[in-house]
């Protein structure tokens, strides 16, 4: 199940438990929430499995620029060597070797911005999940789920407060 899904169970079971008499209060199985929030947790792995898969992919496309890089600087270093044979060849060949460089690093600038931008959009959008999830879900339901513990223990309190009084009349005959 994903996140989404077990986030839904959630909603379902505090929709359908039944109430406390005499209370706005519902009373759920805290076990079976807290099997689904363990659920949740082992789910989130995925994700961050995907986030590891981006930062791999990102190494690998540096590494092809890397190697497109050297193939370019060889090239030009190869017709470089050719070109020596005359003063004014020379000096067109290394004109056009360093044009090829300049152009080789140019070209690996651009491919490193734009993995750079790739996966710093890919990153940005899976943290934005992220926040959404935790914003959305997780905080919410923590928080209602301690306020809701904090009530039943405030009734748990004043019903036994009430049978200690009951308890006290009983034994003093008011009662």
């Amino acid at each position: 199940m994903t996140v989404l899904d077990l986030l839904e169970e959630i909603e379902e079971i505090v929709d359908s438990a039944s109430t406390v008499p005499l209370t706005n209060k519902i009373m759920v199985d805290g076990d079976e929430l807290l099997e689904i929030v363990k659920d949740i947790r082992q789910s989130l792995p995925d994700d961050v499995q995907q986030a590891k898969w981006v930062e791999e992919q990102k190494d690998r496309i540096l590494a092809e620029a890397r190697d497109q890089y050297e193939k370019v600087i060889t090239e030009a270093q190869k017709q470089a060597d050719y070109l020596v044979e005359d003063h004014d060849i020379t000096k067109r060949a290394q004109q056009k070797a360093d044009e090829i460089v300049r152009s080789a690093q140019e070209y690996t600038k651009m491919l490193k911005i734009g993995t750079y931008d790739y996966l710093d959009k890919t990153l940005y959008d899976m943290q934005g999940k992220f926040d959404e999830l935790n914003g959305k879900y997780l905080n919410e339901l923590f928080n209602y789920m301690a306020k809701t513990f904090d009530n039943m223990g405030e009734v748990l309190e004043q019903n036994r407060n009430e049978l200690k009084q009951m308890a006290y009349r009983t034994k003093n005959g008011d009662d």
